[in-house]
């Protein structure tokens, strides 16, 4: 059985404030996806509950020549210079525990993972010329245990290659890729684009991965353009278990989050200090990536997953308003569902009952966080457990 909802009923998520210049409003709820999950970054410190702040100068497996700290230099909370509160990543020259440079990098690994949906961040770039390598990218929040590339990693944006550095166009070539396999050497699929202006403009561009059953597909600026063709498509439907090199076995499980602004290595083809040229007297030797805002979005298919530590930031609520039914009829506090109306079901969107009442009241602890729908004689509400 697959429920539908009330062509008289209306669904939308209430407004969302914030005070950034620039509106934190992504895509939005298209297509049937709901919000589910955001960090607008607009705390005073990066919640921990969220991200890891990474330590290392490992060279990240692709000869990177940063060190990633954990200071406010690196990795903070603050104001881009026109009034947006974000998460700041910055890349600096200087000679730090052996290396001539310093970064950041976070990741969300054991705190805020899911499979599939939509998840989008709004970017501002840094000059890359020549030498810096900023991404937003994915990997299995299994990778602990297996390790790479068996954990699988999905590439949303890169930008910095060499060669968009040899075509002059690395402020508009940009790539997203995908890495898998049971071991090193790995397999993958990449494909690079190079746009017709500029992602390194100083405004904040939108990327968004759409990711579910079927494959992965990737866009730019979908808030501002919503009609196009994705700049990356992968179909990997799942596949056989028994074939460990089917890319769809490394696909669809649940991935956690990271950004970070790398400076050198393998992807850019630079190796050395003095090729790092992004990095000068004219910036005082140091420069900056932004996030705005990241979400993550879902429809409620029983494809679906979440695995939250921390609720992420207000969505404000869901509200519901009926032509026919009294608007107070099912209402939903963030911890009970509420009903007047004494039976009362929850349903997966795709029809699956988790949980019922005579009461009127039903409690939402011990529900796996995600998208559902409240049912009772008299009503319906779209709901999201958080």
């Amino acid at each position: 059985m697959k429920l539908l909802l009330p062509a008289t009923i209306l669904f939308s998520l209430a407004t969302l404030t914030a005070n950034a210049a620039d509106h934190q409003n992504g895509s939005g709820e298209t297509d049937g996806y709901t919000l589910v999950w955001q960090d607008l970054f607009d705390a005073d410190e990066l919640n921990p509950l969220r991200w890891d702040i990474e330590v290392n100068g490992s060279g990240g497996g692709n000869n990177e020549l940063q060190y990633y700290t954990d200071r406010p230099e690196n990795v903070r909370l603050g104001d881009d210079g026109r009034g947006n509160h974000c998460l700041i990543l910055t890349a600096r020259r200087e000679s730090y525990k052996g290396r001539n440079f310093t970064s950041g990098r976070v990741n969300s690994k054991g705190r805020i993972a899911f499979t599939h949906g939509k998840m989008e961040a709004s970017i501002k770039f840094p000059s890359t010329a020549n030498g810096l390598w900023p991404a937003f990218w994915m990997m299995g929040n299994d990778y602990d245990d297996v390790g790479w590339p068996r954990c699988g990693e999905t590439d949303i944006i890169e930008m910095g290659h060499i060669d968009g550095i040899n075509a002059g166009a690395q402020d508009r070539y940009f790539n997203g890729a995908c890495h898998w396999g049971p071991a090193w050497p790995n397999a993958s699929y990449a494909k690079h684009t190079t746009k017709s202006y500029s992602l390194q403009d100083g405004e904040f561009h939108l990327f968004t991965i759409i990711w579910d059953e079927n494959g992965i597909k990737m866009y730019v600026d979908l808030d501002k353009h919503p009609v196009q063709n994705p700049y990356y498509k992968f179909d990997c439907p799942q596949d056989d278990p028994g074939n460990e090199w089917s890319a769809g076995n490394y696909f669809h499980k649940d991935n956690f989050i990271l950004f970070n602004l790398a400076i050198g290595g393998n992807f850019p083809s630079i190796h050395t200090p003095e090729g790092i040229t992004a990095l000068n007297s004219a910036n005082d030797n140091q420069a900056s990536m932004y996030i705005n805002y990241v979400r993550i979005y879902q429809k409620g298919l029983t494809s679906e997953n979440t695995d939250f530590l921390d609720l992420g930031d207000d969505k404000s609520g869901i509200e519901t308003v009926s032509t026919e039914t009294k608007e107070d009829t099912i209402k939903y506090d963030g911890h009970t569902i509420l009903s007047h109306d004494r039976n009362l079901t929850l349903y997966t969107l795709s029809g699956r009952q988790v949980a019922a009442t005579d009461t009127g009241r039903l409690s939402t602890s011990g529900i796996t966080p995600g998208l559902y729908l409240a049912t009772s004689p008299s009503a319906s509400l779209k709901v999201v457990i958080r």
